[in-house]
């Protein structure tokens, strides 16, 4: 993530389209009361945030690879004290990065949520993996995605650094989610021609 995305990621309006996101993934696949959920990639933790309060999980242990991400989160959630474990890891292997507090086991969590994370890994069919491995049967997989199609475009290319590499369509992601073992709702929706991917995958 270059210099240009750490300021969107930590700027009012992308404040403002994870609320949009949050209420639209409550709408394609309700609520998590009492769940304990695993974030990829919390950034500076307002995600983690609306895990919390408005998706209504009682605990959730969240990754990122930045440290500098990591201590925005921290002040940010710190009225949340208990309540979140954060560590600096990979999306591909939570195992390890949720280590120190006995997480990221198999079949250990009831939700996993994505806000646009997956399409920065390059291996990003490994993250799936990692996703269905640790969520309980029966537990779901939110996911909010930017897909090839719009890091195709000029401004993106522009003003942004992503893989140019194994890059996925919409219909590409939701292809792989049951390869490993993950159902996706038919009520899963696109946005500005395909662009953005957002929806709800059970672990069957």
């Amino acid at each position: 993530m270059n210099r240009i995305e750490s300021m969107l990621v930590n700027s009012p309006p992308r404040r403002w389209l994870q609320r949009y996101e949050a209420r639209e993934l409550i709408n394609l696949g309700g609520r998590v009361p009492g769940g304990l959920v695993a974030e990829l990639g919390c950034g500076p933790g307002y995600g983690t945030r609306l895990i919390l309060d408005r998706f209504g999980a009682a605990h959730v242990d969240a990754v990122d690879l930045d440290p500098a991400m990591i201590a925005r989160a921290r002040k940010r959630l710190a009225r949340h004290t208990g309540r979140v474990h954060l560590a600096q890891g990979s999306a591909t292997d939570l195992r390890t990065g949720f280590a120190p507090f006995g997480s990221g086991q198999d079949a250990s969590y009831d939700a996993v949520f994505d806000f646009a994370i997956i399409h920065h890994i390059p291996n990003w069919r490994d993250a799936l993996a990692e996703v269905a491995r640790v969520l309980k049967p029966g537990g779901r997989f939110y996911f909010d995605e930017v897909t090839a199609t719009a890091l195709a475009r000029p401004t993106y290319q522009r003003l942004f650094d992503h893989p140019t590499d194994n890059r996925f369509t919409a219909g590409e992601f939701l292809a792989e989610l049951p390869r490993h073992g993950l159902t996706a709702s038919e009520s899963w929706r696109t946005h500005i021609g395909g662009d953005y991917l957002l929806g709800v995958a059970t672990r069957t």
